[in-house]
């Protein structure tokens, strides 16, 4: 596979500018051709939020990349299924279905009869326009993710299964290793014919929803490999690589690299680059078997891991952590339903409570006593 990326600095959401970069980058790492093609662009849209809070990718450079594919001879169709799919979601708060109106792209409800995809020995649900297009062009965000450390390339496939469907996959793998192995299952499948991070501004702290602070980053990367790209964008966020799940499998199996050696960097200097202030996840996995095995019998010892904590007062009572949760281990009480109870011995720590809840009613740390 292509190992060439390209990264450019851009410090602004102007769309002139984005758009030149885009078209640099595209040809600088051989994007597919286009011409009489019909081509899904694929952001990261896990929620409804203003695009000032780095949830989401930020519309001018959806707006870009459309107008880019469409000068190219394309017909361009734009989607995502957010973390909780509402009826006739189509991520209008993050400003990219307007992008849409202006472009005159199609957007297309993921939730409209999906259909199954086997991925090894199992079928999963995707949205029924993977099958009608002849390329995917995907735009993850430059963001923290209290699960799998830092989402990019790999993990933003993820959105092309409808609804409910991605909260399933945590509680069928659970804990991020065997989430980061579903991942590279996921793209070694489906795998996106392009990708492009929005990197201008960005996302560091308690990421992926909106509790996660929003950070200038100043780049756009792009490539055809979203290993390489997870690599050298987790690289300036100043994560050692290896650490991210989807990585580590991905490095492993050898199926998009060979080695680190062979990325082909179009460039800054990636040391000139690298966000020094950059605040990570805390790094908690555990390779030590004899440990692992000793935590999964200790009850109390599960306590000492960074789990979901509840902030009662901050609390509106919507429900949707409740509703996401895969494994029921959250409800509220039925006497207060601003008061929320996590079953610690069921909890899986997907953390997709703290992704979708956007009221800070959820912050992910140790909590020793209490629920």
């Amino acid at each position: 596979m292509n190992s060439k990326i390209s990264v450019r600095k851009c410090k602004e959401y102007d769309l002139h500018e984005v758009f030149e970069h885009i078209s640099d980058i595209y040809k600088k790492t051989d994007g597919p051709e286009v011409h009489g093609k019909r081509v899904l662009v694929k952001p990261n849209l896990l929620s409804e939020n203003d695009p000032e809070k780095c949830v989401t990718t930020h519309p001018v450079v959806v707006e870009a990349m459309i107008l880019f594919l469409q000068s190219k001879g394309a017909t361009v169709f734009v989607g995502d299924s957010p973390a909780v799919h509402t009826h006739r979601f189509r991520g209008e708060k993050s400003g990219i279905y307007k992008a849409c109106e202006t472009t005159g792209a199609k957007w297309v409800d993921f939730m409209v009869k999906p259909v199954e995809k086997k991925i090894k020995n199992r079928k999963i649900r995707i949205a029924a326009i993977v099958g009608q297009v002849d390329l995917i062009i995907s735009l993850p965000k430059f963001k923290n993710h209290e699960l799998v450390y830092f989402t990019g390339a790999i993990k933003n496939t993820l959105g092309l299964l409808p609804g409910f469907s991605k909260a399933k996959q945590h509680a069928l793998h659970k804990d991020r290793n065997r989430f980061g192995e579903f991942l590279v299952d996921l793209n070694e499948t489906i795998t996106p014919d392009y990708f492009l991070i929005d990197a201008i501004m960005g996302m560091e702290g308690p990421g992926p929803g909106p509790k996660g602070f929003p950070i200038a980053i100043g780049l756009l990367l792009g490539s055809t490999n979203p290993l390489v790209l997870d690599i050298i964008a987790s690289q300036i966020a100043g994560y050692d690589p290896i650490v991210i799940p989807t990585s580590k499998t991905a490095l492993f199996r050898k199926k998009w690299l060979q080695s680190v050696e062979d990325i082909e960097y179009d460039g800054p200097k990636i040391s000139t680059i690298i966000v020094r202030s950059f605040k990570k996840i805390p790094i908690t996995g555990n390779n030590n078997i004899a440990l692992q095995f000793v935590m999964r019998r200790i009850k109390f010892l599960k306590k000492l891991e960074r789990r979901p904590v509840f902030i009662h007062e901050n609390c509106t009572a919507c429900q949707k952590c409740v509703n996401i949760c895969p494994v029921q281990a959250i409800q509220p009480l039925h006497t207060k339903k601003t008061h929320i109870v996590l079953t610690d011995s069921k909890c899986i720590r997907c953390f997709c409570c703290a992704e979708v809840c956007t009221d800070d009613a959820v912050q992910i740390r140790v909590k020793v006593f209490g629920v």
